[in-house]
This record gives structure tokens, C-alpha cells and sequence, in this order.
């Protein structure tokens, strides 16, 4: 009996305890296009308490907040996923996630910066808006009484969906239900069969549900129950709507795409001459190694460091120095870091070896006391020079047996209208480098856009 109440004491302690510096996890449920608000208990917040939002496995940052240093800052996450649609409430600190859409289904953790308050975690789930399910009279299958005169007084009816996920398709014969289907995570069409005799005064529905929501569509049997030749035509005139549907959907979408990559394309011309004051510039030569200088000796118990790159800041390492990781996120932006950056465990510089000039741009590092910008140039190294230059501070031999040739083999090459033709073919070739350079520089814009 003693060993016994032991037992149940140490459970209680142990529950206690992770009820104290544990985390804290609550589900919530939404439907796609909705907002939602992740709230928080803000009487324990301190106001020096430095506070991250964070998503998914690998914490991408969404939001940070200083209060008393008046920092309310929200992040576009990774893909841009989060962009336009984040907002923070500077009294109750909650975050809200606006017109969401399946990808930003995941867990959201709150992170406050002090070793004796638990972090907390929502777990997001997004649901998509449910289709209303489609009643139609199946003409190719028979019925399944054998004779005919018994087949001519049913109705094989079935009810389908296209493109869900997380859902359940049901017949009901008034409130009792008849049969059902369901899906989980792949998005594919469903049909349900439902046969039924045409005499039938019954009520019959199908009703498509997820957690959250559902949609119903009542059987008509008077309109739907006829012969199959009229249910052909239909049919056919059913088939040419939806046809033009989707030509015309198309054409929108692919008028929204231009609209969407033209928008950003001047959005990113505007921000790259934005924000350039107080930069340290740094030149680097192709396939060194360089390394940006935090100017901290030694980093704070409770200090989380940041790095972003390029004009959409996006976060590309991080030291969380209080859960003592170190994280480096080589695989955005089309993976251009892979492998290639790394991070002082003691001072937080950032360092980018075998560099390229996809590295050039903006880098910025934030920390909870230091802001600082590193505008870095990546430079080409010098081609050898030819023996003709004498601008470049490299050196080639002249060979004087090779090159001083004879006036009159000079002469010759100069002829004025063999001149002219080589002008014209190198101002051609010129022409058609520039356009080649003004497509692939369009191309490259259009690929990140």
C-alpha cells in the first residue's frame, strides 16, 4: 500500500511539473479563406519578454515582439507563404493568420524568451471549402433486377464529387443513413450509388461532411427518374457548359498569373534601391570564402540570433542561445546556400564559402541589441589580359617575334572597306548579346517571381 501512494505522488509531481515548463498544446480548426486568431494568455508577459511566433518542424519565424522597445515585427515564412496575411495585436499579442489556405495548416508555436514560462503550441488544421455534391441518373449501368419489366420501375442514381480531401460522402433515406464513403489526405473525386423504384415516396439526400462543415443535395425523383435518351441530352448540353467553364477559367487564371508576376516584378525593382542606409559594403572574388562580422564578442544567455538575406528578408540561419540550436536554412530560395553556410558558435557571424555571384545582395543581421546590413558584391577573378592592355593588374609576357609583324601585313588589315564590314559584325554581335542578356535577365525574373 505505501509503495503504491509513492507511486501515485511521483505521477502527481511529475504532471506538476510538466505543467509548468512543459508545452502547452491546443488544436484548432478552420475553413480555407477564414481567419483565425491564436490567442494568448498575456498576464504572465513581461514587458521586456522578447516573444517569437514560429512554424512547422523547423520553426520558421513569423512574428516577433519587444514590447517595451516598441517591436512588432511579422515575417512571410517560408515560399512567401505567410505574405499580406499576418497580423499582431499589440494589446493581447495573439496572432492572426488571415485568408488561410491548406499550406498554413501545421503547428504555430509560442516562444517567450524566459526559462520559467512554457512555450505553447496550436496545431492548425485547414479544411477546404466543400463542394455542393452533384445528383445524376446513371444511364451506362443496368439494374440490378434481372428482368426487364422489373429494371424499366428503378432508378439508378449516383452522387459525386471532384478534387477532396478529409471528407465523408453519405445517402440518407430520411434521417437514416443508407451508405457512405470517405477520403483522408488525398484529393480525388467521389461517387456513391443509390438505387431507388420510381414509385418510391420516400425522402433520399446526399450529404457531403469534413469536421467542420457539410453540404446536402436533396434527390428530386420526378425530375431525374425519366428515360435515358433525355438524360442524354442533358447530359451532352452538361458536358459543353462545363467545357466552356474551364476554357474560361483558365483564361483567368493565366490573366492573373501575368498580373501576379508583374506586381512583384516591380515590387522587387522598388525594394532592391530601398532600405540602403547604413550598409557595410563587402567585395568578395568567386570561390572564396567570406565572413560577416556580427561585432559581438561573446552572445547573451538569452540571445537568439538572426540572418536574412535579400529583399524579402528571408531568414536563412538562426542561434536560439536559450535551446542552445543552431540552425542554418540552406534549402530556400532554390537551394543557392546549399552547403555553404556557416555559423560562429561564439560570436554569431555568418560565414558563405565557395561563393558565387548568386550570393550577392543584401544580408542583414538582427539580434535582440544589434541590427546591422552587409550589402556583399561578388566579383568574377580577372581573366588574363591580352598583351595589347595595360589596365589590368595582371601580367602576361609580350611576345615581340609573334606580334610585331610587318607594316605591310598591318597595312592589310586595314583596309578601310573590310574596316567597315568588321564593324558592323561586331555592332550585330553586340546587339544580339545585349537582347540575349535582356531575355535571360527577364527569364530569371519571371522564374524567382
Amino acid at each position: 500500500m505505501i509503495e503504491l501512494m509513492m507511486f501515485h505522488t511521483l505521477v502527481f509531481c511529475c504532471l506538476c511539473f510538466c505543467h509548468l515548463v512543459g508545452v502547452f498544446s491546443e488544436s484548432v480548426s478552420v475553413m480555407e479563406g477564414d481567419s483565425v486568431t491564436l490567442n494568448i494568455d498575456d498576464t504572465q508577459i513581461r514587458e521586456d519578454d522578447f516573444i517569437l511566433w514560429t512554424f512547422g518542424a523547423k520553426k520558421y519565424l513569423l512574428a516577433e515582439i519587444i514590447r517595451d522597445s516598441g517591436i512588432f515585427s511579422t515575417f512571410n515564412g517560408p515560399d512567401e507563404r505567410f505574405r499580406d496575411r499576418l497580423k499582431l495585436d499589440k494589446q493581447t499579442l495573439s496572432l492572426t493568420i488571415t485568408n488561410i489556405t491548406t499550406q498554413h495548416a501545421g503547428d504555430y508555436r509560442l516562444q517567450i524568451q524566459r526559462v520559467k514560462l512554457p512555450s505553447k503550441t496550436f496545431s492548425v488544421s485547414v479544411y477546404a471549402r466543400l463542394p455542393v455534391p452533384n445528383i445524376t441518373r446513371d444511364c451506362s449501368s443496368s439494374s440490378s433486377s434481372s428482368s426487364s419489366s422489373s429494371s424499366s420501375s428503378y432508378c439508378l442514381f449516383v452522387c459525386s464529387v471532384v478534387n477532396v480531401s478529409h471528407v465523408t460522402l453519405s445517402w440518407y433515406k430520411g434521417n437514416s443513413l443508407l451508405s457512405s464513403i470517405s477520403v483522408s489526405d488525398l484529393s480525388i473525386s467521389l461517387s456513391l450509388p443509390l438505387e431507388v423504384e420510381y414509385q418510391d415516396k420516400n425522402s433520399y439526400s446526399c450529404v457531403l461532411n469534413n469536421p467542420i462543415s457539410n453540404q446536402t443535395t436533396h434527390l428530386n425523383l420526378t425530375q431525374l427518374c425519366h428515360t435515358c435518351s433525355e438524360v442524354h441530352v442533358s447530359c451532352c448540353d452538361t458536358v459543353e457548359a462545363v467545357m466552356r467553364l474551364v476554357v474560361t477559367a483558365l483564361m483567368g487564371v493565366a490573366a492573373a498569373a501575368a498580373a501576379v508576376l508583374l506586381v512583384n516584378d516591380i515590387r522587387s525593382t522598388r525594394d532592391v534601391f530601398a532600405d540602403t542606409d547604413a550598409v557595410k559594403s563587402v567585395s568578395v572574388l568567386e570561390g572564396d570564402s567570406v565572413t560577416l562580422h556580427s561585432g559581438l564578442t561573446e552572445m547573451m544567455d538569452n540571445d537568439l540570433i538572426l540572418w536574412r538575406f535579400g529583399y524579402n528578408k528571408t531568414l536563412i540561419a538562426q542561434i536560439d542561445v536559450m535551446d542552445g540550436s543552431i540552425t542554418v536554412y540552406d534549402d530556400v530560395l532554390d537551394e543557392r546556400f546549399r552547403d555553404r553556410l556557416k555559423l560562429d558558435h561564439q560570436t554569431g557571424s555568418l560565414i558563405i564559402t565557395n561563393i558565387t555571384p548568386e550570393h550577392t545582395g543584401l544580408y542583414k543581421l538582427q539580434t535582440k541589441t544589434v541590427r546591422q546590413r552587409f550589402s556583399l558584391n561578388v566579383q568574377a577573378p580577372l581573366p588574363l589580359p591580352n598583351s595589347s592592355s595595360s589596365s589590368s593588374s595582371k601580367c602576361e609576357h609580350l611576345n615581340i617575334t609573334e606580334l610585331c609583324q610587318t607594316y605591310a601585313e598591318v597595312h592589310r588589315c586595314c583596309d578601310s572597306t573590310e574596316a567597315v564590314i568588321r564593324l558592323v559584325v561586331a555592332a550585330l554581335m553586340g546587339v544580339a548579346a545585349a537582347a540575349a542578356v535582356v531575355l535571360l535577365v527577364n527569364d530569371v525574373r519571371s522564374s524567382r517571381g
